[in-house]
């Protein structure tokens, strides 16, 4: 009966959430074993394309990193970056906070929002002046995560009136998990409770071992396919078809991306830009998260490399094409709902030549390998 009312959900998702539906975390470096506090986001949207680009300082404004649409020619809309002040930003949608009858025409403005606070935030507090002087109605309702370079990290909850601060200070852990709903709204609606449970599951062991690395989130979080409501990792199943409703890796999921601060830095106490920018790692899986590999960003002009960069006639990332195509193999189904469909055995097989069995060991060679030059 269980697995007839699961099967029947799958086809009745409404389509927006189905879209963005995100999975995110912001980590105290008290729990990464190399100090540094952490930013991670499982982005879900309906553009599968994505690009990584620098974006140089002008007029007064900081130079930052970020990802954007590969459609974004004028980079107007960065959904998840970090600047070289050691600022960054990300976000979830949010389905529970809005309280007003701003039209749809007028909401969706995160990107904007977020590109704002890149070019103009250092602190967290700098991004807590930003949401008290943009107009009213701001066209949001997001979950906003920020870490900077004092340690500092929290979610910011904000619809287009007001924001609820979450520290991670003020975390029994210090690391907060957020998905498509806010803590501050209204209860029972919004998106994603099962997706927030398996991540905070699969986080627990290393949450009590203090080893939440960055690792963890773009090889095991990003590429699991363990379900809560069910209490089974379907990785592990032997099954060859699996329907993707509820993983943290979704059908609609285009990238991974874990922003590593340095080491906190006292109050009293500065880094120049050019020395935050060699601390700073954007560690970067863009396309379907299962089958992407790891790439280590800077924000600095030669710290993407140019597969991330969209090409210049198209916009689209030569990487995130070659994560595209082998997503069509995991979701080979084109007609009717095919796409809720995951051949598991392009993922994972008895024979060790699934996608994720051949690039988890070459993306944690890539963490081994920069860790070390950057810790020189």
């Amino acid at each position: 009966m269980l697995k007839r009312i699961l099967f029947s959900i799958c086809f009745m998702q409404v389509a927006i959430p189905a879209i963005w539906s995100c999975t995110s975390a912001v980590v105290g470096a008290e729990l990464n074993p190399y100090g540094r506090p952490l930013l991670w986001k499982n982005r879900d949207t309906s553009t599968f394309d994505n690009k990584i680009e620098y974006i140089p300082a002008k007029d007064g404004e900081f130079a930052y990193v970020a990802l954007f649409n590969a459609k974004d020619s004028l980079l107007n809309e960065a959904w998840m970056g970090m600047n070289e002040y050691g600022f960054a930003v990300m976000n979830t949608a949010s389905y529970n906070i809005k309280d007003d009858d701003v039209p749809e025409k007028d909401m969706d403005k995160e990107g904007l929002l977020m590109t704002r606070a890149l070019k103009t935030c250092k602190t967290l507090s700098d991004f807590e002046n930003l949401l008290n002087e943009m107009p009213r109605p701001m066209g949001v309702e997001a979950n906003f995560g920020a870490i900077d370079a004092y340690g500092d990290g929290a979610y910011y909850e904000t619809n287009n009136h007001s924001y609820v601060k979450f520290d991670i200070k003020d975390s029994p852990d210090p690391i907060l998990v957020r998905t498509n709903y806010s803590h501050s709204g209204r209860e029972n609606e919004g998106y994603g409770f099962i997706r927030e449970a398996n991540a905070n599951h699969l986080l627990s062991p290393y949450i009590k071992e203090k080893f939440v690395a960055p690792e963890v989130f773009t090889e095991l979080l990003s590429r699991s396919f363990y379900h809560d409501l069910l209490g089974k990792d379907f990785s592990t199943e032997k099954e060859e078809w699996v329907i993707d409703q509820d993983f943290i890796p979704r059908y609609t999921s285009v990238a991974t991306i874990v922003i590593e601060g340095c080491r906190p830095l006292q109050k009293d106490e500065k880094l120049s830009p050019e020395e935050l920018t060699q601390q700073y790692i954007m560690w970067t899986g863009l396309g379907y998260p299962p089958c992407s590999e790891i790439s280590a960003v800077r924000c600095t002009p030669a710290g993407v490399e140019a597969s991330l960069k969209g090409d210049p006639e198209t916009g689209r990332s030569n990487q995130c094409d070659k994560v595209l195509e082998r997503k069509s193999e995991v979701f080979p189904f084109t007609k009717g709902n095919g796409n809720k469909y995951i051949d598991m055995t392009k993922l994972v097989n008895e024979e060790g030549t699934g996608y994720m069995e051949q690039l988890v060991p070459k993306n944690l060679e890539t963490y081994s390998k920069v860790r070390l030059l950057r810790d020189k």
